[in-house]
């Protein structure tokens, strides 16, 4: 019987090896990249999971000029707002003025909305209208102004003082009125609140009635658009809410709104017309509200003299509860930090609840801005710009 005996192809054998190595490296490159991402991961959440309590002070720029005391300061586009009684000012994150609005106003008050901005004297007749390139343009109003609210595209709507017929004027930026509407205090009340949708085509109103005997809100709406109901107000049937007073609202986009209470906050979803979606109640009294484009923010006052951060997403399901101490003048939510500072102190809280900062500064704290990089932040003070990082 004949044996036959297959001799292995040696180019055979030496492909198999190669293929075999090609594969030990490729999971030893996978095993690598792992623990590269591993400690990278692990290095992050070490950094993030701790609480710091003090600033190291990275770089710094100083004032040239000795600045007025009334100055404030608002987190704005890439930089900063700085305004007070003789002008406002667009700054960069290394202090320098990208352009300067100039004014005379006592009382300056301010509303942003994405890159538009608008600043009017309360109880006067002038508004400037701004976006990060500079002036857009004024208006000159016959009344004096209570409230004033601003679109992205530049249209401000105010709440005028007309003795017993208060009036809500609409005007584009450089001061055309678009929609002028006068409100009815035995009617629907005094207008108390008001805000504009991303590009002005609606606006809300609040007003402060009285119903049943009681001091109470009712809330409507104004639509502005091309369709055949334009200009027609629509008042939300039965939406009027006994003891309470809504003073604050916004619009999150085109068809949805919040009106902030001072137990309460209620949300409003728009189909055919703006229609409550959400009421929810708040256990304790209202110290400051704040938002963003995914949260809704509140200091809430404990009956202990503490104080209790709350996060809600935009549909009113809450996200972070946590109890701290101290009294913080200014709130607000940036990059996903909630930002406290009074003074020369500081509280920085992460969306997660994870305590970042609470310490003190040697200077007084002007304004404070999260910038790229691990724990790093911009702090505005008296005598200039400072980037700093959290540190034990």
């Amino acid at each position: 019987m004949d044996v036959i005996v297959k001799v292995r192809d040696p180019e055979e054998n030496l492909e198999e090896k190669i293929k075999a190595y090609k594969v030990k490296k490729r999971i030893k490159t996978a095993v690598t990249i792992l623990a590269f991402v591993f400690a990278l991961i692990s290095s992050y959440l070490l950094v993030k999971l701790q609480t710091y309590t003090s600033l190291r002070t990275l770089q710094s720029y100083k004032n040239k000029e000795t600045e007025s005391s009334d100055l404030k300061y608002l987190q704005y586009a890439d930089g900063m707002l700085k305004y007070g009684r003789d002008g406002i000012a667009y700054i960069n994150k290394k202090g320098v003025e990208q352009w300067n609005q100039s004014y005379q106003i006592k009382d300056p008050v301010i509303n942003v909305s994405g890159k538009a901005m608008a600043v009017a004297e309360r109880g006067g007749n002038d508004i400037y209208v701004m976006d990060e390139k500079g002036a857009k343009g004024e208006i000159h109003t016959n009344y004096p102004i209570e409230k004033i609210a601003v679109a992205e595209n530049g249209i401000v709507s105010t709440i005028l003082n007309n003795e017993n017929s208060p009036m809500v004027v609409c005007y584009d930026a450089t001061g055309n009125v678009l929609v002028e509407h006068r409100a009815s205090l035995t009617g629907t009340g005094y207008p108390i609140g008001i805000a504009l949708s991303p590009n002005g085509t609606r606006l809300q109103i609040s007003y402060l009635c009285v119903a049943d005997g009681v001091e109470a809100t009712r809330v409507g709406y104004l639509n502005f658009d091309n369709t055949e109901e334009a200009n027609k107000e629509y008042q939300v049937a039965d939406d009027v809410y006994k003891n309470t007073i809504v003073p604050t609202s916004f619009f999150i986009d085109e068809k949805k709104s919040v009106l902030v209470g001072d137990q309460s906050f209620m949300i409003y979803k728009e189909t055919d017309k703006p229609k409550l979606s959400k009421t929810v109640k708040l256990d304790k009294q209202i110290k400051s509200f704040f938002h963003d484009d995914e949260y809704l923010g509140f200091i809430l006052k404990e009956e202990s003299g503490e104080y209790e951060l709350r996060l809600y997403d935009m549909e009113g399901n809450q996200k972070l509860s946590k109890t701290f101490t101290g009294e913080y003048g200014n709130v607000k939510i940036a990059d996903g930090n909630v930002i406290m500072y009074d003074g020369a102190s500081c509280l920085i809280y992460s969306k997660l609840g994870v305590k970042q900062f609470e310490g003190t500064t040697e200077y007084e704290i002007k304004e404070v801005i999260p910038v790229f990089g691990i724990n790093k932040y911009l702090v505005m003070n008296a005598d200039g710009l400072a980037e700093v990082r959290l540190v034990k």
